[in-house]
């Protein structure tokens, strides 16, 4: 999909923590939970939140091409005000 989506492991691998990495200084923690199915597609649960962080990054994507907001070195400038609909 070519999305910002990454997985943090923690507590041996058993519980997963969902993010974006939008760039080197910045991260969006998402949601996560126990991983007790082989892929997070096969929990419910889990895969929702990926669903609703792959979303997310995709608005981020889409106001920065119109240029509502823009990443700067570490920070999103313009996001302050604004709401995304997922």
């Amino acid at each position: 999909m070519g999305d910002n989506l990454a997985a943090l492991a923690i507590d041996s691998r058993k519980l997963r923590l969902y993010c974006l990495r939008i760039s080197d200084q910045i991260m969006i923690l998402g949601n996560g939970g126990v991983k007790i199915t082989r892929t997070y597609q096969e929990d419910e649960e889990l895969s929702g939140y990926v669903m609703d962080l792959q979303r997310f990054d995709e608005l981020l994507k889409k106001a920065q091409q119109n240029g509502s907001i823009t990443i700067e070195k570490n920070m999103i400038v313009g996001i302050q005000n604004k709401t995304f609909e997922l």
